[in-house]
């Protein structure tokens, strides 16, 4: 599969060239840069204009065969002479502009008011216009601002809304480059939020894989679950980050379509990685005496849902989901490691709430009381 490059590569990219057309007068319509990665990137420079006192440009933000929201999105950046100068080399100022958003909740890599734009993107484009000005003996001041046209309405889309990011897109990326499919991007999406959430005073975290949850608690427990951090399918890697980060006690709210799964140990969900939800359940029920035939019969259902109405004709619903929820916790439990105290709620679309582990009932005082404040 074919890599992209990040929105933090294009950032540098469009600032390299921009600031070599401002200082040169002379167009360029290709620039190559160094990502951090150690992959060089080579870009196509588009809606250049040069004036007197700034120029600007873009890059089309290229993806590769990753599904990023930002492929194909237009990176400006505008750069412009400061009279601002310390003699010995350029003085950079880089800030976000139309599509860029700003920071307002504390935890993430930028500071409250800065423009959404990371330290390694940062870097990049403080990196690459420094060179352009050492080549060409620039000891001058130079504004930078990165704009996407768009960006605000792409952001909706994105984390940035959860994450207290306003106005529009976040410009990322460590190695510059993009990996199709990256596990990896979930998974620093996911420290992220819980960073985020423990940099605001909390000890106490509540997690759910998907939209499920978090529309199951709001529904049910008239709980807000964009206070929460969603999971995926990583709930193992989730438990290890919360414990690194000092977490005390998680709250994970699933529907049992994922949870059923950890209570066989599995603590990636995904079904690539593995399954085993209808022979999970058989074997709880036979474990609960329900008639073998009944379990035959789950082996072949479709769903989870399927299979929760044969075990509710065999009037042993209730029994299985308990074993369940004490293999759930078994598990959990198992992967914490002592590190926290983990509380669990199962659910499914048509039955309801299926069981609770014991600790989830000092939860609903927690829930209470944050409800009562603001996100």
């Amino acid at each position: 599969m074919r890599h992209g490059f990040t929105t933090g590569s294009c950032a540098a990219a469009a600032s390299k060239a921009a600031a070599y057309m401002l200082l040169t007068g002379h167009r360029k319509n290709q620039i190559t840069i160094e990502t951090p990665g150690g992959i060089s990137y080579t870009a196509e420079i588009i809606d250049i204009h040069i004036g007197e006192h700034c120029a600007s440009c873009a890059v089309v933000k290229d993806g590769g065969d990753d599904p990023d929201v930002t492929t194909g999105m237009k990176i400006y950046s505008k750069v412009s002479l400061t009279e601002e100068a310390d003699g010995k080399c350029a003085v950079l100022h880089i800030d976000g502009g139309e599509g860029i958003g700003r920071v307002t909740r504390p935890g993430l890599d930028q500071p409250v008011g800065n423009a959404a734009i990371n330290h390694v993107p940062r870097a990049m484009i403080a990196k690459e216009v420094s060179e352009v000005c050492a080549l060409l003996d620039y000891r001058g001041g130079l504004d930078i601002v990165i704009s996407v046209p768009g960006g605000e309405a792409l952001a909706a889309r994105t984390f940035n809304p959860r994450l207290g990011i306003v106005g529009g897109i976040s410009i990322l990326g460590t190695s510059g480059i993009v990996e199709p499919m990256s596990s990896q991007a979930l998974l620093d999406t996911i420290r992220v939020e819980l960073n985020q959430r423990r940099a605001e005073g909390y000890d106490s975290v509540a997690v759910t894989p998907g939209n499920y949850g978090r529309d199951y608690m709001k529904r049910r427990y008239g709980y807000d679950l964009d206070r929460s951090v969603k999971c995926s399918n990583f709930i193992g890697q989730t438990i290890d980050m919360a414990a690194e980060l000092g977490f005390q006690r998680i709250l994970l709210t699933g529907h049992i379509g994922k949870l059923i799964k950890v209570a066989g140990g599995i603590m990636n969900t995904h079904s690539r990685e593995a399954d085993a939800r209808m022979e999970l359940l058989a074997a709880f029920a036979l474990r609960c005496q329900v008639p073998a035939e009944c379990a035959r019969r789950i082996l072949d259902c479709l769903n989870t849902e399927e299979a929760l109405a044969l075990l509710q004709e065999s009037g042993k619903l209730q029994e299985v989901m308990d074993y369940a929820m004490e293999r759930i916790c078994f598990y959990l439990d198992k992967r914490a490691g002592q590190r926290l105290e983990i509380a669990c709620i199962m659910y499914s679309s048509e039955f309801g709430e299926l069981a609770r582990s014991r600790e989830a009932e000092k939860w609903f005082i927690l829930l209470e009381q944050e409800a009562a404040q603001p996100i």
